[in-house]
């Protein structure tokens, strides 16, 4: 018996918030470099640093006891306790910590809990894509503040400009994806000043908070008067201690915002993997005074940025994540995609185009996002498939 697949004239409509979804272009094309045999500096899955092996020991263990169960929703309560403590500012786990399915579902929980459609929310560009991909799923609209090269810092005039009487929220990422750029005191201080006079809520990613270089100190919106009573911040064990598979990532916030967050957590995604995050509680890699991936991470970034100068390629130093954003306009006159393509033709090196973190996919960066995150064995291979150059 065959079955007869309707046109997409007959199906049912779908729902409008689709359309604000962004393409995706990131995932398609790192499916697209495993076709062609690229190594792939493009994507942020970690290869450095480790994943802890008191993490994957304990992890086998609670498996193995038969701990196969459901959490707290809220998230396991040692596991919020260890977080809690790792955390530059007071924190009551009980009321104001939530652990999430990821960093992914704690950016939609907090953009589903705070915006209503037809609300403006206010993004600095460029951007992750999953912070307009949650936008459009809480109804949002995107009030855009261009970030300038090479220091992909903010204009005053026009970061107030983007704030008005609809605006609910700004969305912040320090230190940035894709940029690497770390936000000063003194630039969240300009910003709860415009929190406060339109009364809007802060929603801060700092999954990269761990890795900043050069003596340059990570800043928490928790940590700024005006923005610690508005903030949603994010957090996640993804990147930091290379469990990006695990998913568990973690939100805070003072307790009445807290209440809503855990309502949304509640209705999505219940709980994440209990026994993840109890392994987590159990192997104390939360608590190991020793761990500090940004001195890896450092040697990493600074031989990333030696391998692309040497193959033609100036890179500035970003302050802190694990990217770097190159600008490719002084090497050519092709746009960045074009770029991308020809470099892993001809060398089978990927990278990513700018374009994918900027609103319009079709216009031209002149930039290129490079992941450094990687083992030294990888980066060796590319040093050895960019020895001509690019």
């Amino acid at each position: 018996m065959t079955t007869t697949v309707p046109p997409a004239a007959h199906l049912p409509r779908g729902a409008a918030r689709l359309n604000g979804l962004p393409a995706g272009s990131l995932a398609q094309l790192l499916h697209l470099g495993r076709e062609w045999g690229a190594l792939d500096l493009a994507g942020g899955v970690p290869g450095a640093p480790r994943p802890p092996r008191a993490a994957l020991d304990a992890a086998v263990r609670q498996l193995r006891e038969g701990d196969q169960q459901y959490e707290d929703t809220n998230g396991n309560a040692e596991l919020r306790a260890q977080l809690a403590q790792r955390l530059p500012y007071p924190v009551d786990p009980r009321t104001e910590l939530t652990i999430t399915t990821g960093a992914s579902e704690a950016l939609s929980v907090a953009m589903l809990a705070t915006v209503d459609p037809g609300d403006e929310v206010v993004l600095l560009e460029p951007f992750y894509e999953n912070f307009l991909a949650a936008l459009a799923l809480a109804g949002g609209v995107p009030r855009f503040v261009k970030l300038r090269a090479p220091d992909w810092r903010w204009d005053p005039q026009e970061l107030a400009a983007a704030f008005g009487p609809r605006t609910r929220a700004v969305v912040i990422n320090s230190p940035a994806n894709p940029t690497g750029r770390t936000l000063t005191r003194q630039e969240l201080e300009e910003l709860a000043g415009l929190c406060e006079k339109w009364n809007v809520s802060v929603i801060s990613d700092e999954v990269y908070a761990p890795f900043v270089y050069d003596g340059v100190r990570h800043v928490s919106a928790a940590q700024v008067p005006g923005l610690r009573e508005r903030s949603i911040v994010i957090g996640s064990l993804s990147k930091a201690h290379a469990l990006s598979g695990w998913r568990i990532g973690h939100l805070h916030a003072g307790e009445r915002i807290t209440e809503r967050l855990r309502a949304v957590h509640l209705a999505t995604s219940f709980s994440a993997s209990g026994p993840l995050q109890r392994a987590v509680a159990a192997s104390g890699i939360l608590q190991d005074a020793a761990w500090n991936p940004a001195a890896e991470l450092e040697v990493l970034r600074d031989r990333t940025v030696a391998m692309f100068t040497a193959a033609g390629l100036p890179c500035r130093a970003p302050e802190g994540g694990c990217y770097v954003m190159a600008d490719i306009s002084r090497i050519t006159d092709e746009d960045c995609e074009t770029f991308v393509r020809e470099l892993a033709a001809r060398r089978r090196v990927l990278v990513v185009p700018g374009r994918c973190f900027f609103r319009d996919h079709t216009a031209d960066s002149g930039h290129v996002r490079i992941a450094f995150n990687k083992s030294h064995e990888v980066l060796a291979e590319g040093e050895r498939r960019l020895a001509d150059g690019l």
